[in-house]
């Protein structure tokens, strides 16, 4: 299936599992999506991710993580830059979401990152996504 925005398709799916209570969730893998999946790993948004190596690209088994009354500890997800319009922010200029208490994934020329270690790192670049 020829997927025109890999990362709305990996964002999709992850809300589509979270919806359905699911454990777990594949993603077929790229670098852009292990990076992001790790940035979710590191802010506490998810449980686990896997590699899976299938001969091919390879597919990211995503743990989801819920609270104790089965609520999704990821309440948005939001794409931001798309294909057909980019979105890019200088270090100064980076979103805060809800206030700094979601992250923002920005990919900058020093990687994929938080917004928050884009200005640690004071780099700018394209803001791909809101988390909160």
């Amino acid at each position: 299936m020829l997927v025109n925005d890999p990362i709305a398709d990996m964002l999709t799916r992850i809300r589509n599992a979270q919806v359905a209570k699911h454990d777990t969730v594949m993603i077929p893998a790229s670098n852009m999506k292990k990076s992001i999946a790790k940035i979710l790993l590191d802010e506490g948004y998810i449980k686990s991710v896997d590699l899976i190596d299938d001969g091919l690209a390879g597919q990211i088994k995503i743990g989801l993580k819920y609270t104790d009354k089965k609520q999704a500890v990821i309440v948005g997800l939001k794409r931001i830059s798309r294909p057909g319009l980019r979105v890019y922010s200088q270090c100064e200029d980076l979103p805060k979401v809800l206030g700094g208490l979601g992250i923002a994934i920005v990919s900058t020329s020093k990687g994929v990152m938080t917004d928050k270690q884009a200005r640690q790192a004071n780099v700018g670049g394209e803001v791909l996504a809101f988390i909160w």
